[in-house]
């Protein structure tokens, strides 16, 4: 089997609560967003951008997001502090940004597509480098107030958390779909 089909075989999410120092950072950063971006881009349009969350400044988002939650009554005091501590374990966290262009021939599926492929990208890319890494959106991937903290355009939207470090553990791969249960052959 050639390398890179090997590593897509490989790939599997680590729990980001999974997830400690190292992160990749310089050189090795860069390269795995060089790697990242080299996605389908219909029309050229670069419709994804990209947030680094790393240190006090990700601990501080977490605190703010459970602020924000905290101002829902039901809210128990455990998923406050799920909400608090959920940016603490992976030494990364980017933000996979959606960048939508109105009017563009393009659809704004495609565009998002486009950024969701970025995300995996991350995901593959991580694992190549011997790191684990997981793709976690929830309530604060829609959320406005999250959105105008992370300064987000009216045109944004988050796709979602890639959270990337070193797996603590060894996290066995999830049962997959047979392809014979998601595949078919279309006849006319």
């Amino acid at each position: 089997m050639p390398p890179a089909l090997e590593l897509l075989m490989q790939r599997h999410s680590i729990p980001s609560r999974q997830l400690g120092e190292p992160a990749p950072q310089g050189a090795e950063l860069h390269t795995l967003l060089e790697a990242a971006v080299r996605v389908p881009d219909h029309g050229k349009l670069v419709p994804f951008r990209l947030i680094e969350l790393r240190g006090e400044a990700k601990l501080a988002f977490g605190e703010q997001l459970a602020t924000i939650a905290a101002r829902n009554p039901a809210l128990s005091e455990s998923k406050r502090e799920k909400e608090r501590t959920r940016y603490a374990f992976a030494p990364l966290v980017l933000v996979v940004v959606a960048r939508l262009t109105a009017g563009s021939k393009v659809p704004p599926i495609e565009q998002e597509i486009a950024a969701g492929c970025v995300a995996y990208n991350l995901l593959l890319g991580a694992h190549a480098l011997g790191y684990g890494a997981q793709w976690l959106t929830g309530w604060a991937a829609y959320d406005e107030e999250v959105a105008a903290i992370l300064r987000l355009a009216g045109n944004e939207r988050v796709i979602g958390f890639v959270h990337i470090g070193t797996p603590q553990i060894d996290v066995p791969d999830r049962e997959r779909p047979a392809v014979e249960e998601v595949f078919s052959t279309w006849t006319p």
